[in-house]
């Protein structure tokens, strides 16, 4: 049978609407599709502290750390016009830490420089004499020691300042304008700075941060937030000599060195070659960079390496002998260089030092021994 145009028409829009409804049926109650996150996005998202946990890991390390933190009284003694009698004068103070349960307590030294009797005092009130057993006044650090009599001691723990990064949150504390035990907390907001220490010598790789660090803080401890010791907090940039965000700290892989020779020594145990060194100001006279080398000791390594001391020619002027311009292929430029670049040599180990001389360059093997 023959269909007209109009009947299939009508057909063909049955078909139509009989497949669009069928299409609804399947597709009800199906989820809308919506986009996937993928493992890592859901991983940062869910390990990202909240504002509650951060607070809270700052507050227990105070708890934890903050007893171990203490008052350090610097005092003269001194004998008054009107009275026989030797009196104890406050001169300074500022702050110290447990180094070990033996009652060593690190600090700076212009904390306790010219120091005729210390007192150290613990957040609790307790309060004990304290002795200095040795002092690095080239990197302002000191070592006291007092008799903690039962006292329960809980040293704060180095870490390391190898692996600090800028931007690496840090804590400081201390006892700013006498106000004990306080805490601030910052960043690390530089590394590698140098600064001078009171004898005049350069301290290299100082951490610089912007936590709050003031007159007192001093001698307290730079801390990571796993409660380690990273620095020693030591000056601060400031014409006013209040806190301006700018403070520094001594690393703890220099304090980890230092310390353990001043308990034992009372000093610190340098590395040398056996040579005097001439001012940078009368090096650079020569237009050179380096360590010129004023004389050689007799019978030292430097001597048996043939190595040439300074020549005086007349009144007020003299000849460059061997000028130290590298050790180990580490390019000394001044006498700080020098020292920096032996400072983690021991006595007894051997290095090649570059010398310059009349323009000429050579090399020599040296054996270190002890400096004096």
């Amino acid at each position: 049978m023959k269909t007209s145009p109009r009947t299939t028409l009508i057909l063909l829009l049955v078909l139509i609407v009989v497949a669009s409804r069928v299409l609804k049926e399947r597709t009800r109650g199906k989820a809308p599709d919506v986009p996937q996150t993928t493992p890592t996005n859901v991983s940062a998202i869910s390990h990202q502290p909240s504002a509650f946990a951060y607070d809270t890991l700052v507050m227990d390390l105070y708890d934890r750390l903050s007893p171990s933190v203490v008052s350090v009284a610097n005092k003269a003694l001194v004998r008054s016009w009107m009275s026989p009698h030797i009196m104890e004068v406050p001169q300074g103070s500022g702050s110290g830490f447990v180094w070990d349960a033996d009652g060593h307590i690190l600090s700076n030294y212009h904390v306790v420089h010219e120091a005729d009797a210390l007192t150290v005092t613990f957040p609790d009130g307790q309060t004990f004499d304290a002795r200095v057993v040795g002092a690095a006044p080239d990197y302002d650090l000191a070592v006291l020691k007092i008799e903690p009599a039962g006292r329960g001691l809980t040293p704060i723990l180095p870490g390391s300042s190898r692996g600090l990064r800028v931007g690496q949150s840090v804590l400081a504390i201390g006892n700013p304008f006498g106000l004990d035990t306080s805490l601030s907390k910052g960043i690390v907001s530089a590394l590698g700075r140098t600064m001078l220490s009171m004898s005049q010598r350069r301290i290299s790789d100082v951490i610089q941060t912007d936590a709050a660090i003031n007159p007192g803080n001093s001698g307290g401890p730079l801390l990571d937030f796993e409660g380690r010791l990273v620095g020693i907090n030591t000056a601060i940039y400031s014409p006013s000599g209040a806190s301006a965000g700018i403070g520094f700290a001594v690393p703890v892989d220099t304090i980890s060195r230092i310390a353990p020779q001043l308990i034992a020594n009372g000093r610190v145990t340098r590395a040398g070659v056996g040579v005097q060194l001439l001012p940078d100001s009368l090096t650079r006279r020569g237009r050179v960079e380096g360590a010129g080398v004023a004389a050689v000791l007799p019978g030292s390594p430097a001597e048996r390496a043939g190595i040439e001391g300074a020549r005086q020619l007349g009144w007020g002027s003299f000849a460059l002998g061997d000028v130290i311009i590298a050790v180990d292929g580490q390019t000394v430029k001044n006498t700080d260089d020098l020292r920096d670049a032996l400072e983690a040599r021991q006595p007894g180990e051997t290095v090649t030092l570059t010398l310059l001389k009349n323009g000429q360059s050579r090399e020599v093997e040296v054996a270190l021994i002890e400096a004096r």
